[in-house]
């Protein structure tokens, strides 16, 4: 009887074990190869998006001859090129004199608009005791930390950053719409020879977790494009509603933000509230105070419309995980890819969590881990 328990006792660990190694090793894999798997991850959700286009243009027939799967492929890149052209020929110009407007912005002007707003509300707060700090402490934080972002030497810094990112930007494009045009030419390549390599104790599983992930993938990527349209509905109305011009721009920048968990929407209202203040000339403190505050509302209503409503209703049926859990994906990503890790924090977890769960379930109902003593 002792010889059986021990015999088990050496089985889970030994199966422990090789879980162990297998996930340090993917891991590894991840860590090492991460742009070429993020490479993969936007071309595999250009397929998903260009897949159905594809399909309805083959089904057109041009002199009783079908039209070529490759000649397909290539008019749905055209239809997609297209639309992004549009997009910039609509909001660059946009964009251009947004850049003008704060290129030629009198910044001693404009901190000259946020000091008396801030001295306000400063001042409230130490008179009735909510901070206990000399008058000016927080406009001198801030006046630090404005001039060490717009110091000449970091300016140049950001420029060569952007430069670089250009580069290394065209190269993934390119890369993207190579693997892009190979996945929807042959869109069961890559699943076959993953297929092929299950050994035959772990196929049902694997097959199982393919297609859930397919699908699980398909709602995320549906689900966040339709919140981005959303959030960019209800911040163009709002901070037209406000007064605010330039309000496409705002709204395109915070929906843009908004792919980036948790610090995306910090980083809209932030440009917002310095568009909005930079952009508009008012009389007395009051009433750059009073809008800052209109600005936060929309921003704040946003927000809440958006953790409330937007996100459980349509990520219910992509993402099931505690919400603590995707914060700490999120925040492991951010560790190991910057906003890049951030953005693909979410579906990579929610990859990972089909497969462990797949295969926890194929374990406890098949034994397909079972080891032979």
């Amino acid at each position: 009887m002792k010889q059986v328990t021990s015999n088990k006792l050496f089985g889970i660990n030994k199966q422990l074990l090789i879980l162990t190694v297998v996930a340090a090793m993917l891991w590894g894999i991840v860590y090492v190869f991460s742009d070429i798997i993020t490479y993969l991850v936007i071309s595999y959700v250009l397929t998903t998006i260009l897949r159905p286009v594809v399909t309805y243009l083959q089904s057109f027939q041009v002199l009783s001859v079908r039209i070529p799967k490759s000649l397909a492929i290539l008019l749905a890149f055209t239809l997609l090129i297209g639309f992004v052209a549009l997009f910039i020929d609509l909001f660059v110009p946009l964009v251009s004199e947004q850049i003008k407007v704060i290129s030629n912005l009198n910044y001693t002007s404009f901190i000259g608009k946020i000091n008396k707003p801030i001295d306000f509300v400063e001042e409230f707060l130490i008179s009735n005791g909510v901070l206990d700090q000399e008058k000016g402490f927080i406009w001198k934080n801030i006046q630090a930390k404005f001039t060490e972002w717009f110091d000449q030497g970091e300016i140049t810094t950001y420029l060569n950053n952007i430069f670089s990112f250009t580069g290394s930007l065209f190269v993934g494009l390119m890369a993207v719409l190579f693997i892009t045009f190979f996945f929807l030419y042959d869109n069961l390549i890559f699943k076959s020879y993953l297929i092929s390599q299950i050994p035959n104790r772990y196929f049902e599983v694997s097959i199982v977790a393919i297609s859930k992930t397919e699908h699980l993938l398909s709602n995320y990527m549906l689900g966040l494009f339709t919140q981005m349209i959303i959030i960019f509905s209800m911040i163009s109305i709002g901070m037209i509603i406000v007064g605010v011009d330039y309000a496409v721009i705002i709204a395109v920048f915070t929906a843009l933000a908004n792919l980036i968990p948790y610090l995306g929407p910090i980083l809209g209202a932030a440009f917002g509230l310095f568009v909005g203040i930079s952009t508009t000339t008012l009389v007395g403190s009051e009433n750059y105070l009073f809008l800052s505050f209109e600005i936060l509302s929309v921003f704040g209503i946003v927000q809440v419309t958006d953790n409330i409503f937007i996100q459980p209703l349509i990520f219910s049926r992509s993402v099931k995980t505690h919400p603590l859990v995707i914060f700490l994906a999120v925040f492991i990503g951010a560790e190991l890819g910057g906003v890049v890790g951030m953005i693909i924090a979410i579906p990579f977890f929610t990859i990972l969590s089909v497969i462990l769960g797949e295969f926890i379930r194929g374990y406890k109902e098949y034994q397909i881990f079972r080891i032979n003593t």
